[in-house]
Protein backbone atom coordinates (compact mmCIF):
# COMPACT_ATOMS: atom_id res chain seq x y z
CA UNK A 1 0.00 0.00 0.00
CA UNK A 2 1.12 3.60 -0.56
CA UNK A 3 -0.13 6.43 2.20
CA UNK A 4 0.06 10.16 1.68
CA UNK A 5 0.37 11.55 5.36
CA UNK A 6 -0.63 15.32 5.38
CA UNK A 7 1.12 17.32 8.05
CA UNK A 8 -2.38 19.45 7.44
CA UNK A 9 -1.59 22.35 9.26
CA UNK A 10 1.75 23.17 7.94
CA UNK A 11 0.18 22.82 4.44
CA UNK A 12 -2.76 25.09 4.95
CA UNK A 13 -1.15 27.97 6.47
CA UNK A 14 1.80 27.53 4.44
CA UNK A 15 -0.61 29.98 2.00
CA UNK A 16 -0.19 32.99 3.82
CA UNK A 17 3.92 33.53 3.25
CA UNK A 18 3.14 32.67 -0.40
CA UNK A 19 0.44 35.19 -1.01
CA UNK A 20 0.55 38.66 -2.39
CA UNK A 21 0.77 40.98 0.32
CA UNK A 22 -2.40 42.87 -1.53
CA UNK A 23 -4.54 39.81 -1.38
CA UNK A 24 -7.99 40.03 0.45
CA UNK A 25 -8.26 37.85 3.85
CA UNK A 26 -10.63 35.87 1.41
CA UNK A 27 -8.29 35.27 -1.21
CA UNK A 28 -5.79 34.09 0.97
CA UNK A 29 -7.79 31.52 2.45
CA UNK A 30 -8.81 30.09 -1.16
CA UNK A 31 -5.05 29.77 -2.31
CA UNK A 32 -5.06 28.16 1.78
CA UNK A 33 -7.39 25.77 0.56
CA UNK A 34 -6.37 25.44 -3.11
CA UNK A 35 -2.70 24.83 -2.26
CA UNK A 36 -3.51 22.01 0.56
CA UNK A 37 -5.93 19.95 -1.93
CA UNK A 38 -3.64 20.61 -5.12
CA UNK A 39 -0.50 19.36 -3.45
CA UNK A 40 -2.25 16.11 -2.12
CA UNK A 41 -3.95 15.57 -5.51
CA UNK A 42 -0.53 15.95 -6.95
CA UNK A 43 1.15 13.35 -4.75
CA UNK A 44 -1.81 10.94 -5.27
CA UNK A 45 -1.23 11.10 -9.04
CA UNK A 46 2.32 11.19 -9.32
CA UNK A 47 2.89 8.45 -6.92
CA UNK A 48 -0.27 5.89 -7.06
CA UNK A 49 -1.19 6.37 -3.78
CA UNK A 50 -3.97 4.20 -1.92
CA UNK A 51 -5.15 6.22 0.36
CA UNK A 52 -5.02 9.89 1.83
CA UNK A 53 -4.16 10.35 5.68
CA UNK A 54 -4.55 13.60 7.37
CA UNK A 55 -3.17 14.24 10.40
CA UNK A 56 -4.15 17.47 12.73
CA UNK A 57 -2.48 19.18 15.66
CA UNK A 58 -4.20 18.52 19.79
CA UNK A 59 -2.51 20.38 22.93
CA UNK A 60 0.62 18.50 22.51
CA UNK A 61 2.17 15.96 25.74
CA UNK A 62 5.33 18.05 25.22
CA UNK A 63 3.86 21.09 26.89
CA UNK A 64 3.78 19.09 30.44
CA UNK A 65 6.85 17.58 29.82
CA UNK A 66 9.03 20.60 29.18
CA UNK A 67 7.50 23.98 30.02
CA UNK A 68 8.58 26.34 27.72
CA UNK A 69 8.01 24.06 24.79
CA UNK A 70 6.65 26.08 21.81
CA UNK A 71 5.98 29.41 24.86
CA UNK A 72 7.03 31.84 21.74
CA UNK A 73 4.19 30.96 20.23
CA UNK A 74 1.91 32.43 22.31
CA UNK A 75 3.67 35.82 22.46
CA UNK A 76 3.56 35.66 18.69
CA UNK A 77 0.02 35.84 19.31
CA UNK A 78 -0.27 38.03 21.18
CA UNK A 79 1.55 40.44 19.59
CA UNK A 80 -0.64 40.50 16.28
CA UNK A 81 -2.57 43.93 15.34
CA UNK A 82 -6.29 43.65 16.05
CA UNK A 83 -6.50 43.00 11.92
CA UNK A 84 -3.56 39.70 11.73
CA UNK A 85 -6.03 38.53 14.72
CA UNK A 86 -9.01 38.97 13.01
CA UNK A 87 -7.65 36.97 9.83
CA UNK A 88 -5.79 34.51 11.54
CA UNK A 89 -8.89 33.70 13.75
CA UNK A 90 -11.36 33.30 10.03
CA UNK A 91 -8.07 31.28 8.74
CA UNK A 92 -8.34 28.89 11.86
CA UNK A 93 -12.76 28.81 11.22
CA UNK A 94 -11.65 28.02 7.54
CA UNK A 95 -9.03 25.13 8.68
CA UNK A 96 -11.72 23.78 11.10
CA UNK A 97 -14.60 24.02 8.44
CA UNK A 98 -11.75 21.80 6.20
CA UNK A 99 -11.32 19.31 8.24
CA UNK A 100 -14.81 18.47 9.68
CA UNK A 101 -15.96 18.19 5.71
CA UNK A 102 -12.88 15.65 5.62
CA UNK A 103 -13.86 14.04 8.09
CA UNK A 104 -17.88 13.58 7.65
CA UNK A 105 -18.26 13.68 3.65
CA UNK A 106 -15.63 11.98 2.00
CA UNK A 107 -13.28 8.60 2.56
CA UNK A 108 -10.40 10.15 3.85
CA UNK A 109 -8.52 9.37 6.94
CA UNK A 110 -8.51 12.20 9.62
CA UNK A 111 -6.57 11.35 12.55
CA UNK A 112 -6.32 13.51 16.02
CA UNK A 113 -5.42 13.12 19.61
CA UNK A 114 -6.03 15.68 22.15
CA UNK A 115 -2.38 15.00 23.53
CA UNK A 116 -0.74 14.69 19.99
CA UNK A 117 0.97 16.59 17.52
CA UNK A 118 0.36 16.13 13.70
CA UNK A 119 3.84 14.98 13.91
CA UNK A 120 3.46 11.96 16.67
CA UNK A 121 0.10 10.51 14.22
CA UNK A 122 2.63 10.32 11.33
CA UNK A 123 5.73 8.69 12.89
CA UNK A 124 3.37 6.49 14.30
CA UNK A 125 1.64 5.53 11.26
CA UNK A 126 4.76 4.76 9.59
CA UNK A 127 5.84 2.49 12.21
CA UNK A 128 2.01 0.61 12.07
CA UNK A 129 2.93 0.33 8.97
CA UNK A 130 6.51 -0.91 7.91
CA UNK A 131 6.03 -2.66 5.07
CA UNK A 132 4.40 0.19 3.01
CA UNK A 133 5.21 2.99 0.93
CA UNK A 134 4.64 6.91 2.75
CA UNK A 135 4.75 10.23 1.45
CA UNK A 136 4.65 12.95 4.05
CA UNK A 137 3.19 16.08 2.42
CA UNK A 138 5.03 19.31 5.07
CA UNK A 139 7.45 21.70 4.49
CA UNK A 140 8.51 21.03 8.33
CA UNK A 141 12.05 20.01 8.35
CA UNK A 142 11.78 18.01 11.03
CA UNK A 143 10.51 15.08 8.90
CA UNK A 144 13.77 14.70 7.17
CA UNK A 145 14.74 12.23 10.53
CA UNK A 146 12.21 9.86 9.01
CA UNK A 147 13.13 9.21 5.55
CA UNK A 148 14.18 6.12 4.43
CA UNK A 149 13.87 3.85 1.11
CA UNK A 150 9.68 3.65 2.01
CA UNK A 151 9.58 7.25 3.34
CA UNK A 152 9.88 9.92 1.49
CA UNK A 153 8.47 14.33 1.94
CA UNK A 154 7.30 15.92 -0.66
CA UNK A 155 7.71 20.03 0.55
CA UNK A 156 4.86 21.52 -1.31
CA UNK A 157 6.68 25.30 -0.92
CA UNK A 158 10.06 24.13 -2.83
CA UNK A 159 8.16 22.02 -5.01
CA UNK A 160 10.63 19.22 -3.92
CA UNK A 161 10.42 15.39 -3.26
CA UNK A 162 13.07 14.66 -0.37
CA UNK A 163 13.84 11.08 -0.78
CA UNK A 164 17.11 8.64 0.55
CA UNK A 165 18.38 8.99 -2.71
CA UNK A 166 18.36 12.98 -2.56
CA UNK A 167 16.42 15.75 -3.14
CA UNK A 168 13.85 15.78 -6.74
CA UNK A 169 12.05 18.53 -8.47
CA UNK A 170 8.80 17.92 -9.63
CA UNK A 171 9.76 16.55 -12.57
CA UNK A 172 11.71 14.23 -10.94
CA UNK A 173 15.27 15.59 -12.00
CA UNK A 174 17.74 15.80 -9.33
CA UNK A 175 17.57 19.24 -7.58
CA UNK A 176 21.56 20.56 -8.07
CA UNK A 177 23.17 22.06 -4.75
CA UNK A 178 24.26 25.80 -5.64
CA UNK A 179 27.20 25.00 -3.10
CA UNK A 180 28.75 22.09 -4.54
CA UNK A 181 26.80 22.13 -8.01
CA UNK A 182 26.14 18.41 -7.51
CA UNK A 183 22.49 16.31 -6.55
CA UNK A 184 21.54 17.70 -3.31
CA UNK A 185 21.93 14.91 -0.89
CA UNK A 186 20.04 14.17 2.49
CA UNK A 187 23.35 13.87 5.11
CA UNK A 188 22.39 10.71 7.33
CA UNK A 189 19.02 11.13 8.98
CA UNK A 190 19.87 10.36 12.53
CA UNK A 191 22.80 12.76 12.30
CA UNK A 192 20.82 15.34 11.76
CA UNK A 193 18.59 14.57 14.51
CA UNK A 194 21.52 13.70 17.31
CA UNK A 195 22.34 17.28 16.07
CA UNK A 196 19.24 18.79 16.49
CA UNK A 197 18.58 17.17 19.90
CA UNK A 198 22.18 18.60 20.90
CA UNK A 199 21.56 22.13 19.68
CA UNK A 200 17.84 22.58 20.84
CA UNK A 201 15.28 23.87 18.29
CA UNK A 202 14.53 27.79 18.87
CA UNK A 203 11.10 27.80 16.13
CA UNK A 204 9.96 25.30 19.43
CA UNK A 205 11.78 27.07 21.88
CA UNK A 206 13.74 24.02 22.98
CA UNK A 207 16.97 25.16 24.10
CA UNK A 208 20.30 23.40 23.29
CA UNK A 209 21.69 21.16 25.21
CA UNK A 210 25.24 21.79 24.90
CA UNK A 211 25.70 25.62 23.77
CA UNK A 212 28.38 26.69 21.02
CA UNK A 213 28.92 23.13 20.54
CA UNK A 214 31.21 22.59 17.33
CA UNK A 215 30.35 20.50 14.72
CA UNK A 216 33.86 19.66 14.27
CA UNK A 217 36.10 19.21 17.13
CA UNK A 218 39.91 20.30 17.97
CA UNK A 219 42.49 19.17 19.18
CA UNK A 220 41.50 19.73 23.11
CA UNK A 221 37.57 19.70 22.24
CA UNK A 222 35.36 16.65 20.97
CA UNK A 223 32.37 17.95 18.14
CA UNK A 224 29.42 16.19 17.59
CA UNK A 225 31.11 14.40 14.47
CA UNK A 226 33.12 13.06 17.10
CA UNK A 227 31.02 11.87 19.47
CA UNK A 228 28.45 10.74 17.00
CA UNK A 229 30.94 8.59 15.56
CA UNK A 230 32.01 7.27 19.07
CA UNK A 231 27.48 6.78 19.83
CA UNK A 232 27.87 2.67 19.57
CA UNK A 233 30.25 2.08 21.41
CA UNK A 234 29.91 5.18 23.87
CA UNK A 235 33.71 5.37 24.63
CA UNK A 236 35.88 8.78 24.97
CA UNK A 237 34.16 10.94 22.90
CA UNK A 238 30.96 10.34 23.14
CA UNK A 239 31.34 10.51 27.18
CA UNK A 240 33.59 13.58 27.11
CA UNK A 241 31.16 15.35 25.73
CA UNK A 242 28.38 14.34 27.25
CA UNK A 243 29.80 14.40 30.87
CA UNK A 244 30.08 17.98 30.26
CA UNK A 245 28.58 20.84 32.33
CA UNK A 246 27.55 24.59 31.78
CA UNK A 247 25.87 27.39 33.51
CA UNK A 248 23.03 29.20 32.33
CA UNK A 249 22.28 33.05 32.40
CA UNK A 250 20.18 32.21 35.28
CA UNK A 251 23.29 30.40 37.18
CA UNK A 252 21.67 27.17 36.75
CA UNK A 253 24.63 24.50 36.24
CA UNK A 254 23.29 21.68 33.51
CA UNK A 255 24.54 18.55 32.31
CA UNK A 256 24.89 17.85 28.64
CA UNK A 257 23.52 14.24 28.99
CA UNK A 258 20.59 15.45 31.08
CA UNK A 259 19.96 18.08 28.86
CA UNK A 260 20.35 15.81 25.55
CA UNK A 261 17.75 13.29 26.76
CA UNK A 262 15.34 15.97 27.17
CA UNK A 263 15.41 16.96 23.52
CA UNK A 264 15.25 14.01 22.56
CA UNK A 265 12.09 12.95 24.02
CA UNK A 266 11.18 16.20 22.55
CA UNK A 267 12.56 16.40 19.08
CA UNK A 268 12.82 12.46 17.97
CA UNK A 269 10.08 11.17 16.42
CA UNK A 270 10.41 7.43 17.91
CA UNK A 271 11.29 8.69 21.45
CA UNK A 272 8.33 9.68 22.70
CA UNK A 273 7.14 8.15 26.35
CA UNK A 274 5.46 4.72 25.68
CA UNK A 275 1.99 6.11 26.98
CA UNK A 276 1.95 8.71 24.62
CA UNK A 277 2.89 5.66 22.06
CA UNK A 278 -0.02 3.70 22.85
CA UNK A 279 -2.62 6.57 22.75
CA UNK A 280 -1.69 7.72 19.41
CA UNK A 281 -1.05 3.78 17.99
CA UNK A 282 -4.88 3.48 19.56
CA UNK A 283 -5.95 6.39 17.74
CA UNK A 284 -4.76 5.93 14.73
CA UNK A 285 -6.13 1.86 14.83
CA UNK A 286 -9.77 3.35 16.14
CA UNK A 287 -10.04 6.17 13.24
CA UNK A 288 -9.00 5.27 10.04
CA UNK A 289 -11.55 5.43 7.45
CA UNK A 290 -12.62 1.96 6.76
CA UNK A 291 -16.77 2.62 6.77
CA UNK A 292 -17.68 4.73 3.23
CA UNK A 293 -20.01 7.67 2.75
CA UNK A 294 -21.97 8.19 -0.11
CA UNK A 295 -21.89 10.96 -2.54
CA UNK A 296 -18.35 12.21 -2.23
CA UNK A 297 -18.13 14.03 -5.61
CA UNK A 298 -21.70 15.93 -4.82
CA UNK A 299 -20.59 17.07 -1.23
CA UNK A 300 -17.09 17.75 -2.90
CA UNK A 301 -18.65 20.33 -5.84
CA UNK A 302 -20.66 22.16 -3.16
CA UNK A 303 -17.50 22.41 -0.99
CA UNK A 304 -15.87 23.68 -3.94
CA UNK A 305 -18.66 26.01 -4.59
CA UNK A 306 -18.63 27.35 -1.41
CA UNK A 307 -14.95 28.79 -1.66
CA UNK A 308 -14.87 29.51 -5.07
CA UNK A 309 -12.25 26.96 -5.63
CA UNK A 310 -13.25 27.22 -9.38
CA UNK A 311 -10.03 25.52 -10.96
CA UNK A 312 -10.39 22.82 -8.57
CA UNK A 313 -13.92 22.37 -9.44
CA UNK A 314 -12.69 21.43 -13.18
CA UNK A 315 -10.81 18.81 -12.00
CA UNK A 316 -13.39 17.41 -9.13
CA UNK A 317 -13.25 14.19 -10.82
CA UNK A 318 -9.45 13.63 -10.23
CA UNK A 319 -9.82 15.35 -6.62
CA UNK A 320 -12.73 12.45 -6.03
CA UNK A 321 -11.39 9.49 -6.85
CA UNK A 322 -9.11 10.41 -3.74
CA UNK A 323 -11.31 10.98 -1.19
CA UNK A 324 -13.46 8.21 -2.32
CA UNK A 325 -10.58 5.74 -1.64
CA UNK A 326 -10.96 4.60 1.92
CA UNK A 327 -8.44 2.95 4.14
CA UNK A 328 -8.13 -1.26 2.86
CA UNK A 329 -4.37 -1.36 4.85
CA UNK A 330 -3.19 -4.35 7.73
CA UNK A 331 -1.41 -3.03 10.21
CA UNK A 332 1.88 -4.67 11.88
CA UNK A 333 0.52 -8.08 13.29
CA UNK A 334 3.33 -7.85 15.84
CA UNK A 335 2.26 -4.16 16.94
CA UNK A 336 -1.68 -4.47 16.60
Amino acid sequence: MKYALIDTANTFFRARHIASRNSTTWEKIGMALHLTLSSVNQTVRKHGIDHVVFCLEGRSWRKDFYKPYKANRALQTAALTEKEAEENQMFWETYDMFTTFLREKTNVSVLRHERAEADDLIARFIHLHPEDDHIIVSSDSDYIQLIAPNVKQYNGVSNHMITHEGYFDDKNRPVIDKKTNQHKKVDDPQFILFEKCMRGDSTDNVFSAYPGVRTKGSKNKVGLLEAYADRGKQGFNWNNMMLQRWVDPDGQEHRVREDYERNRVLIDLTAQPDDIKTLVDDTIKQNVRVKTTPQVGVHFMKFCGKYELNKISEQAEAFARWLNSPYRGVFNKEIA
